[in-house]
């Protein structure tokens, strides 16, 4: 893997970077309502609400507006709530363990229980397994992560009492905790995502099963495990990683919702709660955030690529 690679692929990140800073600010300023009238409260006058528009700075154009934000974004200020007057950081810092705690819980049970099941399909196609892993496949996908939510809090924690039903407890605080609480939203989040790596998983190593090289491997009389797993699965892994990659930033859109079923103070439940209030710079804090996150994860996703394709290395 060579330095120059990476190095002109994070250079390459910086107008996107910028791109994505002036669609998070152009959005949010277009979104309906006034912010000013809001904070202001039913029955203030228009001179109130005027004068906290131009105390906010939002009477200014939209040019003057993204170059003063930017500017404060490049000094590692996000912004003040319009409405709790807490910085934005800190309440992101605050609220982000909860939300990436379930996501990275739900997406190792997605890659544990997708690669898992895609290897035992992908190895016997046409077997009982392998229908067995498809029908699953296609359940998981077709099963939306609220309503599976719902179903496990009602199984798990109001009928057996096995797990609780809501709420976050931090890992330093009580780390067996941590993982009860964690364990029904990981669930509920990494069910759809294990589906879809399963699929790409069976279908890629299926297909590299039936190359020349591998067959080759067979007829030497290697074990089977050695074949699939020295021999076969890297790379069928490519397909497989880009998968992982694009599932990791749909948790981050279902994290929202999961953290509303099970009653979690995360990232999502603070941009809901921001829009309902009209609070732009909360709402902008976050929408970078988690952009910036899976602008990361891509560039994840590209490092490995090139580790397993030499061919990538090159390019």
């Amino acid at each position: 893997m060579r330095t120059r690679t990476i190095v002109r692929r994070l250079v390459a990140l910086l107008p996107m970077l910028l791109l994505v800073a002036l669609m998070i600010f152009g959005i949010t300023y277009l979104v309906p309502g006034d912010a000013a009238a809001t904070i202001a409260g039913e029955g203030a006058s228009e001179a109130d609400i005027a004068r906290i528009r131009h105390e906010l700075g939002l009477d200014r154009s939209f040019f003057a507006q993204f170059t003063s934000w930017l500017g404060d974004l490049l000094h590692g200020d996000l912004g003040t709530s319009l409405t709790s007057g807490r910085s934005v950081g800190d309440l992101i810092r605050s609220r982000a363990p909860a939300s990436l705690s379930i996501g990275i819980a739900g997406m190792v049970v997605g890659i544990v229980i997708g690669t898992s099941l895609g290897v035992m399909a992908g190895t016997k196609i046409r077997s009982a397994r392998d229908r067995a892993a498809v029908v699953a496949a296609s359940v998981g996908v077709a099963m939306p992560n609220f309503w599976l939510g719902l179903l496990l809090v009602t199984v798990f924690a109001v009928n057996l009492g096995w797990l609780p039903s809501s709420g976050y407890v931090g890992l330093t605080e009580d780390p067996v905790d941590f993982l009860r609480h964690l364990i029904l939203p990981a669930l509920a989040l990494g069910c759809a995502t294990a589906a879809e790596i399963c699929r790409q998983t069976r279908a890629s190593l299926a297909n590299t099963l039936e190359l020349d090289y591998v067959r080759t491997a067979r007829m030497k009389g290697l074990p089977r495990r050695q074949v699939v797993g020295k021999h076969a699965f890297k790379n069928a892994a490519s397909p497989v990683v880009t998968t992982i990659g694009l599932q990791a930033t749909v948790i981050l859109g279902g994290t929202v919702i999961v953290e509303r079923v099970f009653g979690i103070a995360g990232l999502g439940t603070s941009a809901i709660e921001a829009v309902a209030a009209r609070d732009i710079p909360v709402i902008q804090g976050i929408v970078l955030v988690t952009t910036l996150l899976a602008i990361v994860i891509n560039l994840g996703v590209d490092l490995v690529q090139m580790y397993l394709n030499p061919k990538v290395r090159v390019a």
